[in-house]
């Protein structure tokens, strides 16, 4: 990198921080009453991930956290964002709380406290209990509901020490990838249950954002969503309008709703799918943020594809750029365009 980073331009309070998720490094799947999450089912489901990789013991972090936060502290970082795994605090998703995994992420923040380290907790990263996917998943309005008790669990328990919380990580995934292209967990393909769980997700998100509030009250909550800048393959219009589908279906769709200004009608119209609305959820999806994390990693080029999937838009690889490891285009001044 020819251009050196001023950190002295930055603000006073600028935070260095770590991120992971509960399924990706903890391990110990079947230990201290952890049930199965959907994550469980869908990395054991041949052909689903590569070489068979699964997260049973991934980074056994739950047994060697104190070494992790050592490398935090190496790294000389300020904060550390986590998730809490919900099929480790309510195994059946709506039941009992288990008292071992909340004991664990106690010792876990606590550590993290001592070690000069602000925690940030996620409430959920994908990790649906499967005993809840069996009675339909996000699919279904009471899995909204199960998710706003559930943070009022984790909330109670640690909001003495943590202010910083995170409702969902990236819902777009949770919905497009894994109810529509099949490409995550649960592992569906259908337009139908994506809509619908898209929806409850956000619905979910307000809930929760109110169940942690009513248990912390000095809490500031947010969330985290996963956006690209959009831009047309050429100056037709089919493609311009391929775009603005592209546009609706990977940001307005997510944002728009959060921030008040209901779902985009142009995308219910391309979905074709009724949404499940009630009275109040509209307010309750849109409970004010006290932060927006946003989560960019690379912008997507189209041209119109009017026989493949919603949303009609198909991606062009451009050539001579630079990519990454996941082979994703790299365009650092996306992120302000964004």
């Amino acid at each position: 990198m020819s251009d050196s980073i001023d950190l002295a331009a930055l603000p006073h309070d600028f935070a260095w921080g770590t991120a992971t998720s509960a399924y990706q490094i903890e391990g110990a799947v079947a230990e201290d009453g952890r049930a199965p999450s959907i994550w469980d089912t869908f990395s054991h489901t041949p052909e689903k991930i590569d070489n068979g990789d699964h997260g049973d013991i991934a980074c056994d972090h739950y047994h060697r956290w104190p070494e992790d936060i050592s490398l935090m502290k190496e790294l000389g970082t300020d904060a550390y964002r986590l998730s809490i795994a919900w099929p480790r605090v309510v195994p059946d998703g709506d039941g009992p709380v288990n008292a071992k995994g909340l004991a664990f992420y106690d010792k876990l923040v606590d550590g993290l406290l001592e070690a000069g380290l602000t925690p940030n907790v996620t409430v959920y990263h994908w990790d649906l209990p499967q005993t809840l996917q069996d009675r339909g998943g996000w699919n279904e309005r009471a899995t909204a509901e199960h998710l706003a008790r559930y943070a009022s669990i984790v909330a109670e328990r640690l909001g003495d020490r943590v202010t910083q919380w995170a409702t969902l990580n990236e819902p777009l995934c949770s919905a497009w990838i894994g109810h529509l292209e099949g490409r995550m967990a649960p592992g569906l393909t259908d337009l139908t249950t994506a809509v619908r769980a898209s929806y409850h997700l956000l619905l979910g998100h307000g809930l929760a954002t109110q169940a942690i509030r009513a248990a912390v009250p000095d809490a500031r909550v947010g969330l985290v969503t996963n956006h690209s800048t959009v831009a047309a393959a050429s100056t037709r219009p089919e493609d311009i309008a391929a775009a603005t589908r592209m546009d609706g279906h990977t940001n307005r769709w997510w944002l728009d709703p959060v921030h008040g200004r209901g779902f985009p009608a142009d995308m219910r119209e391309l979905y074709g799918v009724e949404l499940p609305e009630r009275a109040g959820d509209s307010e309750a999806i849109a409970t004010p943020l006290d932060w927006h994390g946003l989560n960019y990693y690379f912008p997507v080029t189209v041209e119109n594809d009017p026989t493949g999937p919603v949303p009609y838009a198909r991606e062009v690889r451009l050539p001579d750029v630079p990519r990454t490891g996941m082979d994703w285009q790299v365009d650092a001044d996306g992120l302000e365009s964004l």
